[in-house]
């Protein structure tokens, strides 16, 4: 009757408090510059060391220019915080893949990759989209910075047990539909809030039509309806992204775990806290028009009324398209835009370029519009140019930057301006996310690819 996350959950748990929190032990800790550094200076003020350094393995890469890596950084609190993080891995004696090294990128892209993130693990990280990890069959999650000193100390964490949410996607996804698409139309369904407290596995036939690299993008944006985490059970799928990775079990290591990752998965009778379907057929490419994931809605739809809206919820609706430049009732289609960025930690995989290449092959970039092209790790970089894909975009007017997390959240060089809109395949489009005064459109990297060579908002499906 347990749940997958009850059954990794509970594999990991030391001590429970009675009436308070779970000792759980984790099994993974990524760690990157903004989030680390008060918790290492944590440990140096108590006089310890990392209990596990085995299980630890430290990136920069929100600070991280996407130029010109192999010089010094010209911002001196990126600089600060990258280099404090090499010099704390070092006294540390933590494995760092810092700037310019061939295993370095987006710590959420890198892990899976790697292999470092493997079914049935306890995974977190001082960074709220730790959640993408969970699509390995993981229970991952975002933790605070004194949290990220208890793991270091400890390899243990004090948390409460969240509950339970399935979200079951009946049905088969029509064309040009992607991963990115079914999570900004759940989170427009379920609101930012409507999965809050609960730990989210993910399920049904559209689910498990998804690669990998989809299922990881899904699992990414679980964070922005409120949820805890979300999880996919490993499958077929899973398994053989995973095998022949750097850091994955092999011979008869690789039997021994494939016998007890096929286990993982919730019992036929398992009880949720909470359970929520949605039909595959109804999800077209989504696009978002306000400053929140959740005010997402299908690119050929209009932007909502705010008939039947509460006063406050009327107010901030508002002044959110008046932040925006759009009005209620305004369809988007034929909107021009002026800056596409595909990337992220939410959709800078191989697969997404290979997505984004699918429509731009052939074609040239828009005039007015800058594009971003920033793969999420040197691996990806690798990859797109082993398959040809940089001649293609070059060919196109684009430009590849080299890895990070760019113009997801403008940490670095990567800013959008002032009133410019920007069709993102990032996570959030908060005001300001991607630059003071940044209007932010989040989309697939199919719909990027379609503004991109448009100049305006486009439905993919007429290129495909």
């Amino acid at each position: 009757m347990n749940t997958l996350f009850d059954k990794i959950w509970d594999a990991h748990v030391v001590t429970t408090v009675e009436d308070g929190p779970t000792q759980l032990y984790i099994d993974r800790l990524y760690c990157h510059e903004v989030t680390s550094p008060q918790a290492f200076a944590g440990l140096r003020a108590r006089g310890i060391g990392c209990l596990r350094p085995e299980k630890i393995i430290c990136m920069p890469d929100h600070n991280t220019p996407t130029h010109d890596q192999d010089k010094p950084i010209e911002d001196e609190v990126s600089k600060t915080q990258v280099d404090t993080l090499t010099k704390n891995a070092a006294d540390f004696g933590l494995t760092h893949y810092g700037m310019m090294h061939p295993k370095n990128g987006i710590i959420h892209v890198v892990g899976p990759e790697r292999g470092l993130t493997l079914p049935g693990m306890t995974i977190v990280c001082g960074d709220s989209h730790t959640s993408t990890h969970g699509a390995m069959g993981a229970v991952a999650f975002g933790i605070g910075t004194s949290e990220v000193e208890m793991v270091l100390a400890s390899q243990c964490i004090l948390q409460s047990k969240p509950q339970t949410m399935r979200i079951t996607i009946d049905g088969k996804l029509d064309k040009g539909v992607t991963a990115k698409d079914v999570a900004l139309y759940i989170i427009a369904k379920m609101t930012t809030s409507g999965a809050t407290g609960y730990f989210v596995e993910y399920a049904g036939e559209a689910i498990r039509s998804l690669s990998m690299e989809g299922r990881l993008t899904l699992c990414n944006l679980s964070i922005e309806m409120g949820a805890r985490g979300g999880m996919i059970a490993p499958d077929e799928t899973t398994f053989a992204y995973i095998r022949g990775r750097e850091n994955a079990p092999a011979g008869d290591d690789w039997d021994t775990a494939l016998a007890y990752w096929k286990t993982l998965k919730s019992d036929e009778d398992a009880v949720f806290d909470c359970e929520v379907t949605f039909c595959a057929e109804e999800i077209e490419p989504m696009i978002t028009y306000g400053t929140n994931p959740g005010m997402g809605m299908g690119i050929t739809q209009h932007i909502p009324t705010t008939e039947q809206m509460s006063e406050a919820g009327k107010t901030s609706f508002i002044k959110s398209l008046e932040y925006m430049g759009f009005a209620p009732g305004e369809s988007l289609l034929g909107k021009k835009i002026d800056y596409v960025f595909i990337g992220s930690c939410t959709n800078g995989r191989i697969e997404d370029f290979r997505d984004f290449a699918s429509i731009v092959k052939g074609k040239q970039k828009a005039d007015h519009v800058v594009a971003w092209i920033v793969p999420g790790s040197w691996e990806v970089d690798r990859q797109l140019r082993e398959e040809g894909l940089d001649a293609l975009f070059i060919e196109a007017g684009f430009e590849i930057r080299q890895p990070g997390c760019s113009a997801c959240l403008a940490m670095n060089d990567d800013k959008i301006p002032a009133g410019k809109y920007a069709v993102s395949t990032s996570n959030r489009n908060f005001e300001g996310r991607q630059g003071p005064g940044a209007r932010t459109l989040l989309a697939s990297p199919l719909v990027a690819a379609a503004a991109a060579v448009t100049g305006v908002i486009t439905d993919p499906r007429t290129f495909l």
